[in-house]
């Protein structure tokens, strides 16, 4: 790249964003991670200096706010959205509806709060890319996930909405939705049991983890500027569809 480019990474702390962070830095990126847990951020900036670190908190929106105040004059190239997370596994009738408005603040009006502070950040600059972490739970429904499953059907819509809304601007709209990915907190936090979440995992020869869906997205962003990947859905190969997992 002939100058730095800016990213911004949210939820940056842990998992796919802090792999993402640390990827984009490697190729060249200015990186601002940015998450809830600054000490977690702090520790990533230490293995690179194109990273720097800014408090978030998605759900709040004096703290996006505060984001994207931070910009100034500088430019802002890329966004990628990857707060967001699952917080049960019930039936809908066994659900808690607490939850599902939880679900839905962080991957959904969080994502939305994101990009409707940083896009004028992304417009000054003449050019832009707005990345949205879903799922392949955003594409099919599937038992017992339907608090997530209807927050990331409503983050794919959002990203085919906002492409459609910005067509004829220079800004690309690019949707990634990760089949079954092993990172050290998402079933963990969904679960709340260590034993069952390891259990998700069992018996899969080999799961995606948070690098290779970096690597997803920093190939989307780094294909030149005409060239949009509207969305890639991406799985092991032990995962056919969300409901078919071969296990050894």
């Amino acid at each position: 790249m002939s100058k730095t480019r800016y990213v911004v990474v949210t939820g940056a702390s842990s998992g796919i964003g802090a792999a993402t962070a640390l990827l984009l830095a490697e190729n060249g990126y200015h990186v601002i991670a940015a998450a809830r847990r600054l000490d977690r951020l702090e520790s990533l900036a230490k293995k690179s200096a194109n990273i720097e670190t800014i408090a978030l908190d998605v759900t709040d929106q004096a703290s996006v706010d505060l984001l994207a105040a931070s910009f100034g004059e500088r430019p802002l190239d890329v966004v990628v959205n990857c707060a967001g997370g699952a917080f049960d596994a019930s039936s809908v009738l066994d659900s808690d509806p607490s939850i599902w408005q939880k679900t839905y603040d962080v991957n959904v009006i969080g994502t939305v709060r994101v990009v409707k502070a940083l896009t004028p950040v992304l417009r000054k600059n003449g050019r832009g890319h707005i990345v949205i972490i879903s799922s392949t739970a955003g594409h099919t429904a599937y038992e017992n996930g339907g608090s997530y499953v209807a927050a990331k059907h409503a983050q794919t819509s959002l990203a085919r909405t906002l492409r459609l809304e910005l067509n004829g601007e220079p800004i690309r709209v690019t949707e990634i939705a990760p089949g079954m990915v092993k990172t050290e907190e998402f079933s963990l936090v969904r679960l709340g049991d260590a034993t069952k979440a390891e259990n998700v995992y069992k018996g899969v020869e080999a799961p995606l983890v948070a690098e290779d869906v970096a690597e997803a997205i920093r190939w989307s962003v780094m294909l030149p500027d005409h060239f949009n990947v509207d969305s890639m859905v991406i799985r092991p190969i032990a995962q056919a569809a969300n409901h078919k997992v071969h296990r050894t």
